[in-house]
């Protein structure tokens, strides 16, 4: 399975994309620009792609999107790069998946980097700031992708979308002092992206270590998906594929 894990020049992503091409998977890296990318030439030597774009930049999404289309596009993508503070929180958090899911079409398996954290969102698509003009909300970033990852497995039943509370864990943005296991962190992502036992191809879930989590009450609401996806679809000019 050829498998996209987008921010993996370290933390989470890195650790993904080390263990899936361990396991014989056919993996695309991602870093946000050349320096990163350097991170990666281990990785990259044992045969893994390698794209390159900084996802707060809409034209780099787009070009990486047409990129990956144009050669072999991946069966899967981890959806892992994300940010905590800054103007950068809704571009790279929601903006840039969001535009990857819509125009990897022939990818089968969608996996969102959510957070507990997503329970202190705001449900409400009034007024965010999706371009980054200003420091967005970290917490409603992450209610929106979780609330994108139920649209999209209501809307498209060919494709597996779930979300992945992956714990606060030791990573750049998590801190050293971080409590939850790192190990723990990844691995119900590579299962979603990858496995086949049944639990591992279902949709819809919002997961944590392996188990589904009931998410915040805004997330399975239809009239909030609905107007969040209006709301993705106005702002990039791309429509999501599939029935509304």
């Amino acid at each position: 399975m050829r498998v996209l894990v987008t921010g993996s020049a370290e933390g989470l992503g890195l650790v993904a994309a080390e263990t899936l091409l361990a396991q014989g998977h056919d993996v695309v890296v991602h870093a946000r620009n050349a320096g990163r990318a350097g991170v990666l030439a281990p990785l990259t030597g044992r045969g893994a792609g390698l794209v390159v774009g900084d996802f707060e930049d809409r034209d780099a999404v787009l070009r990486i999107a047409a990129e990956l289309t144009a050669g072999e596009p991946p069966d899967a993508v981890i959806h892992n790069a994300g940010v905590w503070s800054g103007p950068a929180v809704m571009p790279v958090n929601v903006i840039a998946p969001y535009l990857l899911t819509a125009l990897l079409a022939g990818a089968r398996r969608h996996v969102y980097l959510s957070s507990g954290l997503h329970s202190s969102g705001r449900p409400s698509v009034e007024g965010v700031d999706w371009r980054g003009r200003m420091p967005g909300h970290y917490g409603d970033s992450k209610l929106f992708l979780t609330t994108f990852s139920a649209a999209l497995a209501r809307l498209r039943p060919d494709v597996l979308s779930n979300a992945v509370d992956p714990g606060w864990v030791p990573t750049r943005m998590g801190g050293p002092g971080a409590p939850d296991d790192l190990e723990l962190g990844h691995q119900t992502q590579e299962w979603l992206a990858t496995g086949k036992d049944p639990e591992a191809l279902t949709t819809g879930g919002y997961w944590f270590h392996r188990q589904r989590r009931q998410p915040h009450p805004a997330v399975p609401d239809i009239a909030f998906q609905e107007r969040l996806l209006d709301a993705l679809a106005g702002e990039t000019g791309v429509a999501l594929p599939g029935p509304r």
